[in-house]
């Protein structure tokens, strides 16, 4: 009896230190998953830093423009130059896709034209080489976006060799030497008007699928293109619709990161093949090709410099946490600031004013929105390991990253964040200089976003300052009703009497 109790007591305790054992290594996961994974060194980051060209430096903004800058020595950019190497050696030399599609005036007769540098050129999917085949899947439009949106993208356009000839038409209408290599029968195509308005059908619809992309995703934002004419809301539609494919390209749960990059890389290809030959995969390519068409100073330098951003957020390649604001500023502009200068030559300057006079104040637009989404999302990032708040200011208000891990308030985390919102809010003064340099028709629709954004700013104050275990939310009614004060900032007369509170002079 007294063996068998001793026996039973020595399994209670082994049951008990097994039991202690997987708590403890449990917590060592935890522990493992809240240590930085940045694949990014000191030297690296500084290089890129370095590099920034300074719009402007106060001692309350410095406003940075880091168009083009890459450091080729890095992790993350020699990854994605052998994942870009890989997919390429896998592809067969060819001359673009279009090149080989089936004109409306010559269906069953293939092109013939000299294409010069052909042996460099290859095809973005194997796949395209049959004309009968239906169009790919979407790159980035996995079964999250079609859950968010409520129905399927894409479907209404089956055929890849429709997409195409679709491609063909809107190349036709392309200013002369847009792109490289487009054919004799394009340019001189003539198509009846049953085809063109058959054409138009799809292009309107392939605008109208991302518009609810957009409207599912960016409610701020859909919200703002509504104040937009037609052409140029449905412009930024596909602007965004290209940077939210961007965007669930690299979050997609993956098995590896590998075949992440090899679809950036596909992608980014294909990004480069649209600007330099109109060339198309899916339907939803269409949209973006018709808004290069419209807009031919649209450079593609700020959606070149997005996926660098995307790459930033890459365990192993990029960094989840950030020293000081030097680097987070170089986040966001690669994650937000492009977003603006995708957006400039849709929305226009106004008379007396250029491109750059307007780069500065879209750059702080853009610098004042993801300080916003990061002071919002401080608690969801802090699940996902990702620490945006820099560590310099962290130390400033003794907040330590098991702080924000364990999502405790204090008077410390408070203080942190009056400090950081007065920061995004210096920058949403900053932009608010730029609406009165846009064009007339854009400034509303501009305002009303910045508006709409920064009162986010409101209600994390409102939350008292806790965006470790809440997310501020601003309704539908309320930005509604703060689209008639957006609209009177827009007019000179606000300056002379503002409405109580603004910054006289700010804009």
């Amino acid at each position: 009896m007294f063996l068998y109790a001793e026996s039973f007591f020595f399994l209670v305790i082994l049951f008990d230190e097994s039991e202690q054992e997987t708590i403890l290594n449990l917590r060592r996961v935890e522990k493992q998953q809240q240590q930085t994974r940045s694949g990014r060194s000191k030297d690296e980051k500084q290089r890129e830093i370095s590099e920034g060209r300074i719009l402007s430096s106060s001692a309350a903004v410095q406003v940075l423009d880091f168009a083009s800058v890459k450091d080729h020595t890095s992790k993350a950019e020699q990854a994605l130059i052998q994942a870009r190497q890989n997919y390429m050696n896998k592809l067969p030399h060819a001359k673009p896709y279009f090149l080989s599609s089936i004109a409306p005036s010559s269906r069953g007769t293939q092109h013939s034209v000299e294409t010069g540098a052909a042996t460099t050129q290859r095809i973005i999917d194997q796949q395209r080489e049959q004309q009968q085949l239906q169009t790919p899947s979407l790159m980035g439009i996995n079964e999250a976006v079609i859950r968010e949106v409520g129905h399927p993208i894409g479907e209404f356009l089956q055929r890849q060799e429709d997409v195409q000839d679709v491609a063909a038409w809107l190349r036709s209408q392309a200013p002369p030497s847009l792109f490289q290599q487009q054919t004799r029968e394009e340019t001189e195509s003539s198509y009846s008007p049953y085809q063109e308005q058959t054409f138009r059908n799809i292009v309107s619809q392939a605008y109208q699928e991302s518009g609810e992309v957009t409207e599912a995703f960016a409610k701020t934002f859909y919200l703002g293109t509504q104040l937009m004419k037609e052409d140029a809301k449905k412009a930024i539609w596909a602007i965004y619709v290209w940077c939210r494919r961007t965007d669930e390209i690299v979050d997609a749960p993956r098995e590896s990161d590998e075949e992440m990059l090899r679809d950036l890389s596909a992608w980014e290809i294909r990004l480069e093949r649209l600007w330099e030959y109109g060339e198309v995969v899916d339907v939803l390519d269409l949209p973006l090709l018709h808004v290069r068409i419209q807009y031919p100073n649209l450079s593609i330098q700020p959606f070149s410099d997005m996926i660098r951003g995307m790459l930033m957020d890459i365990p192993e390649l990029g960094q989840d946490r950030y020293e000081s604001f030097e680097e987070l500023h170089l986040y966001c502009y690669r994650v937000a600031g492009t977003v603006g200068l995708m957006s400039m030559p849709v929305f226009g300057c106004a008379s007396g004013f250029t491109d750059d006079d307007a780069k500065e104040p879209a750059l702080s637009l853009g610098v004042a929105f993801q300080l916003t989404n990061i002071l919002r999302d401080v608690g969801e990032d802090a699940s996902r390991g990702r620490i945006y708040l820099p560590q310099e200011d962290m130390a400033r208000f003794n907040v330590t990253e098991d702080q924000i891990f364990e999502k405790r308030m204090d008077d410390n985390y408070k203080r942190l964040m009056e400090y950081e919102i007065a920061r995004a809010r210096r920058y949403y003064e900053r932009a608010k200089r730029g609406v009165r340099m846009l064009s007339p028709d854009s400034r509303w629709p501009v305002q009303s976003s910045l508006d709409c954004y920064a009162q986010i700013l409101d209600r994390i104050e409102g939350n008292d300052y806790n965006s470790l275990q809440y997310r501020a939310y601003v309704g539908k009614f309320e930005k509604l009703c703060t689209l008639p004060l957006s609209w009177y900032r827009t007019l000179e007369i606000s300056s002379i009497f503002p409405i109580p509170g603004d910054v006289v002079g700010s804009n």
